[in-house]
């Protein structure tokens, strides 16, 4: 990696601020690049300087990006890396550099001044170190407190997105495997719609098809005022579509019924109509239980409302020459893969690609989204792949992927139970989704009771907290990983209070309002009369990781992995442990900035959770 280069080799190639070149260019009277301008991403803002700095060090190169990263070793806070690679295109033309490092040395040197570097450093192959001023770091972080935490949300090029997930089927329960799509697609809706997107969450539920036909016909027959029939009366939506599944292939007289109701709802027969609509509802109100819960919201456009406008579609693609006959459906054909994308079936019948084909077309042509998002298990990946490039064949998504619009699969693991196989019940059910926060929650809640807050807290504060941080506990558990991977599904690990757990997290977020409590001083105040220093080897740590909540936001967003921001919040907690560890806050002369430092922290803490979909807690 460049920032393990060897010492010989950093100190025989090093360059400081304090150059007579650097002074020289400071003192030119360049204008300065103020804290003002500062828009909250660190990495953003350096890339801007980089890039004026490569347009003077080769003007022959006007299309170089500036590539700059946080560094990870001792050299700097950041570094930009663009000399090599610079150096790739120049060398063999007119030039007066000799190498890379001479490259990163005019880079450095054209570098307009700014109140952000307090130095900049050359190190191995032309690599530029930058150390961020201090000074700079902690006005930045007050005038945070002061603007607010929106004030550095990151700044997409896009306006308006989909984010398609939870998705579950009608006339079943939403068990784990729902558990991923719904708290993976909140988390990425959360993170567009910090960052100014106007995001579409579309619950893309399973409302249309042949089971219909079974489940109206069974309503019919058990319950024959069945405009009557209300939750109660059905009881478990799981047992009743198993109870008609199983008339279904055990009587051919009612297999023939029910396949005669498919036709009919498909045709608009107002009475399978209105029970189709019925059992759509009793569903809904199922699977809010499990959102209102999680705190999720969705806006449902299920596959029945795009049944219309498949005709439409498959009529415009069979007219570009998309659609072809074969094995008496038709399909597109899809280079690159060994079977076709089936959009209507040998029996006249559409499936999930008419509907995802028509879907993609919906949300592009009539709700202008300029990136589609899909949230679904890795399973699904390449269903969807065929989906987007029959889109890109059809004219409707650019063939560069790295152009808007764009749609993007957002992939994820299995839930496992402790035996490494698919999380289910002793009776090898899979585990309702609802019951399955509700045993968090109860774990979470005897927690507290154990520890005695029953006689100090009020009933509804033990029920606050309890359902923060089991609900909190599961979620995180899912975001901390890697969503390409399977993960266990374990308890006690996740309820525990020590390591990488949302416990740990909520805990330590507590403790910092605690801290500020107890200091008995009104923190807003301190905001407007108080200054903020970063003095301490282990404050300007602290500060810096601040300073890069943007830009982990925007990497976690724009790759689609929460874990990232899951990671940065857990490095957060670190980070302020050890500073106070080290110093003392409540009765020392730095009181009050070090209070705004713990502030600082708690406010973007609490907005880490927010994004992650966890309530933050306030005592424990």
């Amino acid at each position: 990696m460049e920032q393990d280069l060897s010492n010989s080799l950093q100190n025989s190639l090093k360059l400081t601020s304090s150059s007579p070149a650097f002074a020289t260019r400071m003192q030119s009277g360049s204008p300065m690049v103020t804290d003002e301008e500062f828009t909250g991403n660190v990495k953003a803002q350096l890339a801007k300087l980089f890039g004026l700095s490569l347009k003077l060090t080769a003007p022959e190169e006007p299309d170089v990006e500036p590539l700059v990263a946080a560094c990870t070793a001792k050299f700097g806070d950041y570094q930009c890396n663009n000399a090599m690679s610079l150096w790739a295109k120049i060398k063999g033309k007119r030039t007066q550099f000799r190498g890379p490092p001479a490259v990163g040395e005019a880079i450095k040197n054209n570098l307009p001044p700014s109140e952000m570097i307090e130095s900049c450093s050359i190190a191995g192959p032309g690599f530029v170190n930058v150390v961020l001023s201090k000074n700079w770091m902690a006005k930045s972080i007050q005038k945070m407190l002061i603007d607010g935490i929106d004030s550095w949300a990151p700044k997409l090029s896009i306006k308006r997105a989909v984010v398609d997930f939870s998705s579950p089927n009608i006339a079943k329960e939403m068990h784990v495997g729902h558990l991923r799509s719904t708290i993976i697609g909140d988390s990425l809706a959360r993170m567009l719609e910090f960052s100014k997107v106007e995001v579409l969450r579309r619950n893309h539920v399973g409302d249309w098809g042949t089971q219909f036909g079974m489940l109206i016909e069974f309503l019919f027959e058990k319950f024959p005022n069945y405009e009557d029939v209300n939750e109660k009366a059905i009881g478990d939506l799981q047992a009743f579509y198993k109870e008609s599944k199983q008339r279904f292939d055990a009587d051919p007289d009612f297999k023939e019924r029910a396949q005669r109701a498919v036709v009919r709802l498909q045709g608009g027969e107002d009475r399978y109509r209105r029970a189709w609509a019925q059992i759509c509802e009793i569903s809904r109100n199922e699977f809010q239980r499990v959102y209102q819960r999680l705190g999720v919201h969705l806006e449902e456009k299920g596959e029945s409302f795009y049944n219309p406008y498949i005709p439409g579609v498959l009529k415009a693609l069979t007219e570009q020459g998309l659609v072809e006959e074969s094995q008496g459906c038709q399909v597109i054909f899809i280079d690159g893969f060994n079977i076709p994308l089936i959009v209507v079936k040998s029996d006249g019948g559409y499936n999930y690609a008419s509907t995802d084909m028509t879907a993609i077309w919906y949300r592009l042509n009539e709700e202008r989204a300029e990136w589609i998002i899909y949230v679904t298990d890795v399973g699904q990946q390449q269903h969807f792949a065929m989906v987007f490039k029959a889109a890109q064949r059809a004219g409707w998504l650019p063939v560069v992927d790295r152009s808007y619009p764009k749609a993007s699969h957002v992939g994820f693991g299995l839930v496992l139970g402790d035996d490494g196989k698919r999380f289910r019940t002793r009776s090898s059910e899979v585990v309702r989704l609802v019951d399955l926060l509700d045993e968090a929650k109860a774990r979470s809640k005897k927690e507290l009771i154990d520890r005695g807050k029953g006689q100090e807290w009020t009933e509804e504060d033990i029920e606050q907290t309890a359902e923060a941080v089991g609900y909190g506990a599961v979620k995180y558990a899912d975001l901390k990983n890697n969503r390409l991977t399977n993960y266990t599904f374990n308890y006690d690990q996740m309820l525990n209070d020590k390591g990488n757990t949302a416990v740990y997290l909520l805990y330590a977020h507590a403790r910092i309002c605690s801290i500020i409590r107890k200091s008995g001083k009104d923190i807003e105040e301190l905001k407007k009369t108080g200054t903020l220093v970063l003095d301490h080897v282990d404050e300007r740590v602290l500060g810096l990781h601040l300073l890069q909540f943007a830009e982990v936001v925007e990497e976690a967003c724009m790759n689609l992995l929460p874990n990232v921001l899951c990671e940065y919040l857990y490095n957060l907690s670190e980070k302020f442990s050890t500073f106070y560890q080290q110093c003392k806050v409540v009765g020392s002369e730095e009181e009050t900035s070090r209070l705004l430092l713990c502030e600082a922290t708690a406010v973007v803490m609490r907005k880490c959770f927010y994004l992650l979909g966890i309530t933050p807690i306030y005592k424990i």
